[in-house]
């Protein structure tokens, strides 16, 4: 894919949330985002707070107040074009509505979701399946308790979770800059 399909003639900066529930595959997509567009890619599970790792990490799910600060420091990569001026993506799963209208306050209304849509059993499998990671595949469900789908929000795409990459991410990053 060339990297004009990753900019608007009009906004040449791609700001982007890959989003959806733990086991999705944001890291994976938006890695091979980041890549095709030669943008900087950043993982949101880097950015939580010691606290909030040992949290999940004892099988504990995360409550709002958990996220804020995690939010605002995903906001704030966003929304740095100083850092990052030709666009910058970002793995987070922003499941509640409040989460990614936090997320467009802070970085502006170029910003852009791709929604990784899977079910409970895939993600279960692919948590389960993961090496050193701290997040335990017994939070699944609590992510898709949390989870309010942003299908129909008009800065949203939605991808399967299961599609093959990297082909297939060319129709939605082309919606997806479309909408811009």
């Amino acid at each position: 894919m060339s990297t004009p399909v990753l900019r608007s003639q009009s906004n040449p900066r791609l700001a982007l949330v890959v989003m959806g529930v733990s086991g999705s595959g944001k890291t994976v997509v938006g890695t091979a985002i980041a890549e095709m567009g030669n943008l900087a890619f950043f993982d949101g599970d880097d950015l939580h707070s010691p606290q909030a790792r040992a949290k999940m990490t004892a099988g504990v799910p995360l409550n709002d107040e958990d996220r804020a600060p995690w939010l605002d420091r995903i906001g704030a990569v966003l929304a740095d074009a100083a850092a990052h001026p030709a666009g910058v993506v970002v793995a987070c799963s922003a499941l509640r509505r409040a989460y990614r209208d936090r997320l467009r306050a802070i970085a502006g209304p170029s910003l852009r979701f791709l929604f990784l849509k899977g079910d409970k059993a895939l993600m279960r499998a692919r948590v389960a399946a993961r090496k050193g990671h701290y997040m335990p595949a017994s939070l699944i469900d609590s992510q898709f308790a949390a989870l309010e789908s942003p299908e129909g929000e008009k800065d949203v795409v939605t991808f399967p979770a299961d599609a093959d990459l990297p082909g297939a991410l060319r129709a939605p990053l082309e919606r997806l800059m479309g909408s811009l």
